[in-house]
């Protein structure tokens, strides 16, 4: 079980961890979805369907549905990928190191299903001054 918030009915819940085999997830996912939400990689700068979309609403995890991100919080980084500048909820999100492609980065994963969705960064605007850089294929965007 996790704590998973709801932004639309404001309540956080006890919910089931979501965990499925990767031929689960290949079956309800597409090929980029896969690769970068369930495998960890990143898809190329300024590519992403969310890198410059400007829709009103929140963003979910593309594999399990689970809140993430609000419209309000998105913010033009000129990175390239969609980035926010906090999740809607901490428990929504996990974080853990991330030591991969020669660098220290602190990865970002949904909460209830661990999809791979990015990485946050000490260089947003005020007053956290964090940068959650997400991939576009590991979202989906429900408007609202």
């Amino acid at each position: 079980m996790v704590l998973i918030y709801n932004i639309r009915t404001g309540a956080t819940n006890d919910v089931e961890k979501i965990r499925k085999s990767d031929e689960e997830w290949r079956s309800v996912l597409s090929n980029d979805a896969f690769r970068i939400a369930r495998r960890g990689e990143t898809e190329p700068a300024f590519t992403g369907l969310y890198h410059d979309f400007h829709g009103r609403g929140i963003y979910q995890c593309a594999c399990c549905g689970t809140d993430l991100f609000t419209s309000e919080t998105k913010f033009d980084s000129g990175t390239g990928w969609p980035s926010f500048s906090s999740p809607v909820s901490d428990t929504n999100i996990l974080t853990r190191p991330d030591t991969s492609c020669g660098m220290v980065r602190t990865e970002v994963l949904c909460g209830r299903c661990e999809a791979h969705l990015g990485h946050v960064f000490d260089d947003g605007p005020p007053p956290k001054h964090k940068r959650f850089c997400m991939n576009s294929a590991s979202l989906r965007f429900s408007p609202g």
